[in-house]
């Protein structure tokens, strides 16, 4: 069984004396991963990076195998974003989150879609946050657990909603959040279509869509999120 398709590269594990192992988001295979013979070379090894956009051809006696990729590099955004400490964060977080989230071989188009867009504004840091915090509101609907943010789970009302319930993930209205404030997550108007997200809010965003992503999509597979989302984390409170 033969397939050809292009994706962004999620991560990378030695195999043997020669050999790698990648994880590649694919729009039309989902994560996928598969051996790449050679991947620790000095030819291919660059074009495995984290974050690349690579073109790739697996090959497998059975579906079920692992397989064999062979790799054609289609953009180095690692290189590209070297010598930006804060935008290679969220590279690594977006890599890191996407791998250990997605389940394997399941196509997400929209993710996938999302995640092109998100990637090629990483190099502006006024735009990129808030569309990482979109992003992973995005994952949430496509894992099945999208937020409710239409109207108040309380009064219905569709003005004014200011916070999450965490366990419907409906929102809720200023008034009605008011006797329940320490128990709801904060809502950022920029999830309600609000243009300017200040870094307050996106640190909103990010503890709003981590909690969901925590306690419903990784609990059920007894993990945490990754390390590399509390280290970009960790980068952008540096600016606030």
């Amino acid at each position: 069984m033969d397939w050809e398709s292009e994706g962004y590269v999620l991560s990378v594990k030695k195999h043997g004396e020669t050999s790698a192992i990648i994880d590649v988001f694919t729009p039309d295979r989902g994560r996928h991963l598969g051996l790449v013979r050679g991947g620790v070379s000095r030819r291919i090894r660059p074009i495995l990076q984290p974050g690349n956009k690579v073109k790739v051809a697996w090959r497998g006696r059975l579906s079920e195998h692992l397989g064999a990729f062979t790799v054609e590099a289609l953009s180095a955004r690692a290189a590209a974003l070297m010598d930006d400490r804060l935008s290679l964060a969220g590279l690594n977080s977006i890599c890191a989150v996407a791998r250990e989230c997605l389940p394997e071989r399941e196509p997400h188009n929209d993710v996938y879609s999302a995640l092109e867009v998100l990637i090629d504004n990483l190099h502006n840091p006024d735009i990129w946050p808030a569309l990482y915090v979109k992003w992973e509101a995005g994952l949430l609907t496509a894992m099945g657990y999208g937020l409710d943010l239409k109207s108040c789970a309380a009064t219905g009302v569709n003005d004014n909603l200011t916070h999450v319930s965490p366990r419907s993930g409906r929102a809720v209205s200023a008034s009605a959040a008011e006797p329940y404030k320490d128990k709801l997550l904060a809502l950022p108007a920029f999830l309600l279509g609000q243009p300017y997200a200040p870094l307050e809010d996106v640190t909103k965003g990010l503890a709003l869509t981590g909690y969901f992503l925590e306690t419903r999509v990784q609990w059920g597979v007894n993990k945490t999120l990754p390390d590399a989302r509390a280290r970009m984390i960790k980068s952008l409170n540096i600016l606030t």
